[in-house]
């Protein structure tokens, strides 16, 4: 399994091996050694899944959570297509208000890992995609916050010609910029805190 560092900090693309003979194929999205190796600790406690279909155009993020308590994801994209975004909005971060992307599809079945904290969306590319979350905290509403995926200030990538399909809430998010002056984006610092006492890590503080 092959990893690769994003351009924002603690954001991981994965690419596992896919085995493919008459029958079908094999793969496996998610192998633990691998992340350990690469994320420098293991993958937090998963305490939710969460499946999505959605058809071409639809446009779901930049979504994130209030933290504490914070939420990581790893991502995958089951069937279908899509161009999965990682935008970083925790404050005082050496990547605030960087994003990247990772292309997840039925072929190569890409995975990304975002810490916690970061914003996540992604753009269908395919009618009827499948995409799988594992997820460190559960879901509870009053603490699923969104910006704004067309805020021109993070220039994301959208589908050419393609009006995009938004949620109501996404519709009405607020810019990054509007969300740092609210004062309702995650500190880096303790974003950093959250995820090491997840994944058993022992910070920099400790020794």
């Amino acid at each position: 399994m092959k990893s690769r560092k994003l351009t924002v900090e603690g954001a991981l693309e994965f690419t596992p091996r896919v085995f493919e003979d008459q029958r079908g194929l094999f793969v496996s999205p998610f192998q633990g050694p691998a992340f350990t190796e690469a994320a420098g600790g293991p993958l937090f406690p998963v305490e939710q899944t969460n499946h999505s279909r959605s058809r071409r155009g639809v446009l779901r993020g930049v979504h994130f959570t209030v933290t504490p308590p914070g939420t990581a994801k790893y991502v995958y994209c089951a069937r279908g297509a899509v161009l999965d975004i990682v935008v970083d909005v925790r404050v005082g971060s050496p990547t605030f208000g960087v994003w990247d992307t990772v292309r997840m599809d039925q072929v190569d079945f890409r995975t990304m890992y975002c810490p916690v904290g970061v914003g996540h969306a992604f753009i269908v590319l395919e009618d009827d995609t499948v995409m799988s979350y594992m997820l460190s905290s559960s879901y509870v509403p009053e603490n699923e916050l969104a910006l704004d995926v067309r805020d021109p200030a993070l220039a994301l990538p959208l589908l050419d010609g393609v009006e995009p399909i938004l949620s109501e809430r996404d519709h009405a998010a607020p810019t990054l910029a509007e969300a740092k002056a609210e004062g309702i984006l995650p500190d880096y610092e303790r974003c950093r805190e959250i995820e090491d006492a997840l994944r058993g890590r022992r910070t920099s503080a400790a020794g």
